[in-house]
């Protein structure tokens, strides 16, 4: 883990404690009327700017749904598009307010790093790609392979692990974006290319000039749980954060959508009322417009709807929720009561 950072460590250290010392990210957003939310440069599903310009995608859709709970407006953010390199030094120096750009969660970029983590809004694993003409139906059959991969990134380290582990030689192709990794694996550079499996849905429709004749195995090597990232030093603002993922999850589950919020205001029953804003106080508790979730829910929508639009069968990339779907419907999203 400690190899996938230093780059970073060595660039940022001392803004970490800077940041962590300002805090009052909240005040300086209400402050400045507008979100500044870092994503990725392009993944399709997750945060690609579409024909006009305009970032679509997972990630691009909470970063909208954070604007519209704070402003009562989800038109009211700026994206900045972050690198593997950069992601991390535009949290720490305050460059941007939000990290939403399927970054994993783990125990080094919560402490070395100075973050803290918003939950997870992405329950992924690491995979792999192959051409369909390799024959590889398994990961073990990649022994001796080139895999392309993406430096200071667990993808990188997992890599290494899977080969240990499984006692087979794997020679990694590093790459310093996803737009060279794709064009490398494209060219035959490499024999393969590994990075969260989600990624690599996305980019086998939207990147490979024909998707058909590419396969992503079926095993995952790792955990990878994506979400979006604050500062450390401002509990206000991961809380206005983590509230906003939390509300659109649990808004699936009780059935609240864009076409219906403004009739299940008329609802009676009290935890639909509570996300509603109809039971005053919580928008209180967070420093917001009691409205704060029918706002994001009437604009943006619940989890679910933004996954089917982004990412599921309602999108290109046509996944399956897998573990991304409700608790109730064996899935893990699963959350905390807004009560």
């Amino acid at each position: 883990m400690l190899r996938a950072i230093l780059p970073m460590l060595a660039a940022s250290l001392s803004l970490v404690a800077g940041a962590a010392q300002a805090g009052q990210s909240f005040d300086t957003v209400k402050a400045r009327g507008q979100v500044i939310c870092g994503v990725n440069t392009g993944v399709a599903g997750f945060s690609a700017p579409d024909a006009r310009g305009v970032f679509q995608g997972l990630d691009a859709e909470f970063c909208r749904a954070i604007a519209a709970a704070v402003f009562g407006d989800s038109s009211k953010v700026r994206f900045v598009p972050t690198t593997y390199q950069t992601r991390f030094v535009a949290l720490q120096s305050g460059e941007i307010d939000v990290l939403a750009r399927n970054v994993t969660q783990t125990l080094m970029r919560d402490t070395a790093l100075g973050f803290n983590m918003a939950g997870v809004n992405f329950y992924d694993g690491q995979g792999f790609m192959v051409p369909k003409r390799a024959n590889i139906t398994a990961a073990k059959q990649l022994d001796g392979a080139t895999v392309c991969v993406l430096p200071g990134s667990t993808t990188e380290l997992n890599l290494a692990d899977f080969a240990r582990r499984e006692g087979i030689r794997i020679q990694p192709v590093v790459l310093s974006s996803m737009d060279e990794m794709t064009a490398a694996y494209q060219s035959g550079r490499c024999d393969a290319m590994t990075t969260d499996a989600s990624q690599l849905a996305a980019l086998r429709v939207s990147a490979l000039r024909e998707p058909e004749a590419h396969v992503v195995l079926p095993e995952r090597v790792s955990k990878e749980p994506l979400g979006p990232m604050v500062r450390h030093g401002d509990d206000q603002w991961l809380d206005v954060v983590a509230w906003v993922l939390r509300a659109m999850i649990e808004a699936e589950e009780v059935g609240i959508t864009r076409a219906n919020v403004d009739e299940m205001r008329r609802s009676q029953d009290p935890n639909i009322q509570r996300i509603l804003g109809v039971t005053p106080g919580f928008g209180k508790a967070l420093g917001l417009d009691e409205a704060w979730a029918f706002n994001l829910l009437k604009q943006v929508g619940n989890y679910g709807e933004v996954f089917d639009r982004t990412l599921g069968q309602g999108s290109p990339i046509g996944l399956e929720r897998g573990l991304n779907d409700l608790w109730t419907r064996g899935g893990l999203m699963y959350a905390l009561p807004l009560r």
